[in-house]
């Protein structure tokens, strides 16, 4: 197995990190990996009291934290990660199986 490797403009190697999981305890819900990101990739939602999720804009959400809702759209360019004044990112190399033919 090889990770998914690229190569910047400037001819370096560069390992693309995905994001993997949200700590949703550490989460304050603040938005700022939502706006960092330009792909989509995440959602803000709201817990009740009793543990119940809603919409991000519910008054019953007593608390907000962000949600992995589209993973196939990361790029692994970790720019939500690098936003996170509480750290709750954590992110992981994409494997390939490379065949190779005598």
């Amino acid at each position: 197995m090889h990770d998914i490797t690229g190569i910047t403009k400037g001819g370096l190697g560069w390992t693309p990190q995905f994001v993997e999981h949200i700590n949703q305890e550490k989460c304050i819900g603040c938005g700022r990996c939502f706006r960092a990101c330009g792909r989509d990739v995440l959602n803000l939602v709201g817990i009740t009291e009793e543990g119940e999720l809603v919409a991000a804009d519910d008054d019953e959400a007593e608390r907000k934290f962000m949600t992995i809702a589209h993973p196939e759209k990361c790029i692994g360019c970790e720019a939500c990660s690098r936003v996170c004044p509480k750290n709750c990112y954590t992110h992981a190399s994409m494997s390939l199986a490379v065949s190779v033919s005598a």
